[in-house]
């Protein structure tokens, strides 16, 4: 964080006034589509953010609004059409080690033990490492996340819960600048969503990594964020404005619900994400072309069948 001298107009005193961080990443005008035609789907619009180096960022929005999309710009798997996408002043062309993305999915070799899938990871990125340093690398990120008991299990004896804890281990023992968190937690149930989000938490603060994460959950991103940025529903979907999470560290979800504050904070996420949703589908509505379905003017048959003494007296 750098400081400037500035000389107030009214009083021609001088203060001091410390900027902002400088954004690890940044986007200007993004735009993303695919198909080509009129089969052409424009999924991101006209994307600004920057995401500043240390926070952990929030991106919400509904299902289908490019959020996954999003990610993966950011991560390298998908190239922008047009704008400027750029991480320490450089264009991001391409997946790279600074930038470690937690999938949805697991994305687990499944031939591999725990301790064989995270260290694919860490030989791969720190070759230069002798393999004793590797191994203790290894096992120091498979005691972080509570799996030291199961490291010699393969994926198909593991949990949910457990194989995105691998999946986690595996990304943060790469060292990233960056953790992408691409909706990591929304296959698990409940009660095992809501460990994991406290062992992230943790995680965290203990690294204070640059951390962005994709979420359809307002209460989570509040659990977890600095800022939160909610992502319009698409086509051409756009971010919204920003939100600044003002609530001490650290956070429990049990807590929280007693908040004023928090619960200020989420009805304000809530009904920005409701409004925009319900424009969007006006909007929608009031460009369609499919022609309008009259339909016909018909009164229902009594559906109430005839008492069996009825059918009696008429035989």
């Amino acid at each position: 964080m750098s400081t400037a001298v500035l000389t107030d107009p009214k009083t021609k005193i001088r203060v001091s006034q410390s900027s902002a961080p400088q954004p690890i990443i940044q986007m200007r005008e993004v735009c993303k589509g695919f198909g080509s035609g009129v089969t052409r789907n424009e999924v991101l619009t006209n994307i600004n953010l920057n995401v500043r180096e240390g926070e952990f960022l929030a991106i919400v929005g509904f299902s289908g609004s490019g959020k996954s999309t999003f990610m993966k710009l950011l991560a390298g798997l998908e190239t922008i059409d047009s704008g400027t996408l750029t991480m320490d002043g450089q264009t991001i062309t391409g997946p790279n080690p600074e930038r470690g993305l937690v999938f949805q999915n697991y994305s687990l070799l499944p031939w591999l033990t725990v301790r064989g899938n995270i260290a694919l990871s860490v030989n791969s990125v720190f070759r230069k490492w002798g393999r004793g340093e590797r191994a203790d690398h290894v096992e120091k990120f498979i005691e972080m996340v509570g799996l030291t008991h199961a490291a010699h299990r393969r994926p198909h004896e593991l949990s949910g819960g457990m194989r995105q804890r691998v999946s986690l281990a595996r990304t943060l023992a790469m060292k990233p600048k960056v953790l992408l968190l691409d909706e990591p937690l929304s296959a698990l149930d409940a009660m095992t969503r809501s460990v994991l989000q406290e062992e992230i938490l943790k995680i965290w603060e203990e690294e204070r990594q640059t951390c962005v994460m994709i979420t359809n959950d307002v209460d989570e991103a509040i659990l977890v964020a600095d800022r939160i940025v909610p992502l319009n529903p698409g086509p051409n979907a756009s971010l919204g404005p920003a939100f600044t999470v003002e609530l001490d560290r650290p956070r429990k979800s049990s807590e929280l619900n007693h908040s004023d504050a928090f619960k200020g904070l989420r009805n304000a996420v809530t009904n920005y994400l409701v409004a925009v949703r319900q424009k969007s589908r006006e909007d929608e509505a009031a460009t369609t072309t499919a022609p309008k379905v009259e339909l016909p003017d018909l009164e229902p048959l009594a559906m109430k069948l005839p008492h069996v003494s009825s059918l009696t007296a008429a035989k």
